[in-house]
């Protein structure tokens, strides 16, 4: 019934399907039933090297001769597997770049940012108590008076003497 609907509106149009079909045929039959490619197929890989490697690993299994067309075929397969592996690997990418922050079906068990700031500033805190301490110390041997003459003693006064100034 589709075709009965096509033709009607074909003869309306005034054109002869068949004859548009034969005329069609008989200008591109060259073309019919070949492979049209819009550019040049170019191998992925370098053919050269591929060949050798790959003449290489067939004298191991016996092989003596290998077409040039083995090399465009493993040279097209490796470019369509890395194709799909790049694909794959867009796909996680997008994956980890969303945020279920704010999705209310997700809920936040750790949060590690959080965690290294709170880290870091008990670092900061223990170094500056640390400062404190060695400072205190500093200032009471500045402030000691021994009648012995101490090696030591002299030399944390003149640490405390820089630490003052």
């Amino acid at each position: 019934r589709d075709d009965d609907d096509i033709n009607d509106v074909a003869s309306m149009a005034g054109v002869n399907l068949n004859e548009e079909s034969a005329r069609i045929m008989a200008t591109n039959s060259d073309l019919v039933g070949t492979q049209m490619q819009s550019c040049k197929d170019e191998p992925f890989l370098a053919a050269i090297p591929l060949h050798k490697r790959i003449l290489e690993t067939a004298k191991k299994l016996g092989i003596t001769d290998v077409p040039a067309e083995v090399v465009t075929f493993i040279s097209h397969a490796t470019q369509n597997r890395l194709r799909a592996v790049l694909e794959k690997v867009t796909v996680i990418t997008q994956h980890r770049m969303e945020s279920y922050k704010d999705d209310e079906w997700y809920e936040q068990a750790t949060d590690v940012r959080s965690q290294l700031k709170f880290f870091e500033q008990l670092e900061r805190l223990e170094k500056q108590r640390k400062d404190e301490q060695e400072r205190e110390i500093l200032l009471k041997a500045a402030k000691s008076r021994s009648r012995q003459e101490d090696p030591e003693q002299a030399r944390l006064k003149q640490k405390a003497k820089e630490v003052s100034r």
